[in-house]
């Protein structure tokens, strides 16, 4: 049984802010895929990722993502279709305001849950995917960074999404903890999940390799599909330079 789409873009002109960044893309992610996308800085990662969580609107092209389409979405569409979806961010974006429960209730509220203890099972939940079960009552900032992460993507699981989008997710990480993060994306992918992770962390996706998309000169290249050779220590050097 061939695999279903969960993502679909036909043509699609990616902007960052009024620049094109990315031109006529055409790429399609089966349901279950684990994919990575590389590239340098300010070839239209982020802004990919961007495009398929609603942040960036499709102006050019066509696009699907979970069933959504999103050169015709509409305002009001936009929340439910991050319902489908759960986005890891690199700087977190958590509430200071709040510790790691109200941060969690706080979505799972936004996104129409009432009952308390269907809410609470539901952060305890999460947060034994992650390994923070205990901290569920510390305040964002006596967390790491690694903790955070961690918390983000409980965060990004609360409505068992079938897609993770997660964008530079350790980009402010140390190597260690890294590992540590892609490994929850790993299993969370081998329980069934789509993962599409923007990266520059070579070192890291060279050592779990998986289908890689590549972003330069305003084209994305599908290199496992391809067949293109992907010099990691050329883009090692590139980053340092």
């Amino acid at each position: 049984m061939a695999e279903k789409t969960i993502i679909k873009l036909i043509d699609a002109d990616i902007f960052q802010h009024e620049n094109l960044v990315l031109q006529g893309v055409s790429l399609e992610i089966g349901e279950g895929e684990f994919v990575y996308v590389i590239g340098r800085v300010g070839t239209g990662k982020s802004s990919l990722i961007k495009t398929l969580n609603a942040e960036i609107p499709l102006i050019n092209g066509t696009g699907e993502v979970a069933g959504f389409q999103l050169h015709r979405l509409r305002n009001k569409e936009v929340p439910m279709l991050r319902r489908k979806l759960g986005v890891v961010f690199q700087d977190f974006r958590l509430l200071n305001d709040r510790n790691v429960s109200a941060n969690l209730e706080f979505v799972l509220r936004a996104t129409g849950w009432k009952q308390k203890k269907a809410i609470t099972d539901r952060i305890i939940e999460v947060l034994n995917w992650v390994g923070m079960e205990k901290h569920l009552l510390k305040m964002p900032h006596r967390l790491s960074g690694g903790e955070q992460q961690r918390v983000v993507l409980a965060r990004a699981l609360l409505n068992d999404p079938p897609l993770i989008l997660a964008d530079e997710p350790t980009g402010n990480l140390d190597p260690e903890t890294s590992v540590q993060i892609l490994d929850i994306l790993l299993q969370l992918n081998q329980a069934g999940k789509t993962i599409v992770m923007a990266t520059h962390d070579y070192i890291l996706i060279e050592k779990h390799k998986a289908r890689t998309l590549i972003c330069e000169n305003h084209q994305l290249v599908d290199a496992s599909r391809q067949g293109t050779p992907i010099d990691f220590d050329e883009l090692l050097e590139e980053e340092k330079a």
